[in-house]
């Protein structure tokens, strides 16, 4: 589970939760990004700090995982770089899906090697209730054509995209920063834990 978890929030662990347990998944690792190559909005912080809360957020769960894979590598953070690394390490053993936010994956296209990282792994795009399903249908059109574009072999793309509704998804990173920004609660919103490190740290303020 990919993300910049700034911070994370009970969203994010609802979603990991729920694929966990529809897809049949041995486990879960969340991975921060180290370095987004794509500019975010409002304040970033640190990758230490978005690792440790992290750790914080998922260590009463024995099924997830925190990975400092992204934040150890010097440079930007690209997607398949990563998948192309823990392909390395868990070869033909596993199945790799990538869990992450529907909005994040429509954009895709823009990513890194687009036309080959379907054959690294399969993606669970997590959606709010009411989410339009037209875009992610013409996300995988344009992304079939793309990736088989120059191959004989056709993996089949448009069943590596899943669609998982989670009610939960409705709380968000960036509204979480703008509360504390504003001195708005947060309570109930991301794990106590989470919320004592952030304050005792002056995050996002």
């Amino acid at each position: 589970m990919g993300g910049t978890f700034n911070p994370i929030h009970f969203g994010h662990l609802v979603t990991a939760e729920e694929a966990l347990k529809q897809y049949k998944l041995d486990k879960v690792i969340f991975i921060p990004t180290g370095s987004p190559p794509h500019k975010t909005s409002g304040i970033l912080a640190s990758a230490e700090d978005r690792y440790l809360m992290t750790v914080i957020a998922t260590a009463s769960n024995q099924d997830f995982f925190v990975s400092r894979i992204e934040i150890d590598r010097k440079g930007k953070s690209y997607t398949i770089d990563t998948l192309k690394e823990l392909k390395g390490i868990f070869r033909d053993r596993a199945t790799l899906y990538f869990i992450t936010g529907a909005d994040a994956i429509l954009e895709i296209l823009s990513w890194k090697e687009t036309e080959v990282i379907m054959d690294y792994c399969k993606f669970i795009a997590a959606t709010r209730p009411g989410y339009d399903i037209k875009k992610m249908e013409d996300l995988k059109e344009k992304l079939f054509a793309k990736t088989n574009k120059n191959k004989k072999d056709k993996p089949g793309s448009k069943d590596h995209i899943f669609l998982m509704e989670i009610p939960a998804l409705a709380i968000s990173s960036t509204d979480i920063r703008k509360r504390i920004k504003y001195d708005r609660p947060i309570k109930y919103l991301l794990p106590e834990s989470v919320c004592n490190y952030l304050l005792k740290h002056g995050l996002y303020k």
